[in-house]
């Protein structure tokens, strides 16, 4: 599943996600829709693109927030590729920001 990314390749993608940081080894965000409605939507839209991906985050739901956080186990649980190439997916599918 590849290689954790150093702490400057971290920052350079970083820099492409908005609204994304770094939590405790993993990529993270939350996020506000309008309804219960819009949040599983979304999840369901992030759902397709992680299944492609093989690659699943953790991930929470309450109302209408969703939390992710993503990082790799395979990796010791730290950041790869593979991490930033689903925040990437998720951020272009992101109504909300």
């Amino acid at each position: 599943m590849g290689q954790p990314l150093s702490p400057t390749e971290i920052s350079t993608a970083l820099a492409a996600l908005p609204g994304w940081s770094v939590d405790h080894d993993a990529l993270a965000k939350s996020f506000a829709f309008g309804s219960f409605r819009e949040a599983m939507s979304f999840m369901g839209r992030v759902a397709f693109e992680a299944e492609e991906l093989n690659h699943h985050p953790e991930w929470t739901n309450v109302y209408n927030r969703v939390a992710i956080r993503l990082s790799t186990h395979e990796a010791g649980g730290k950041i790869t590729a593979n991490d930033v190439e689903l925040a990437t997916r998720i951020q272009r599918i992101s109504w909300v920001g």
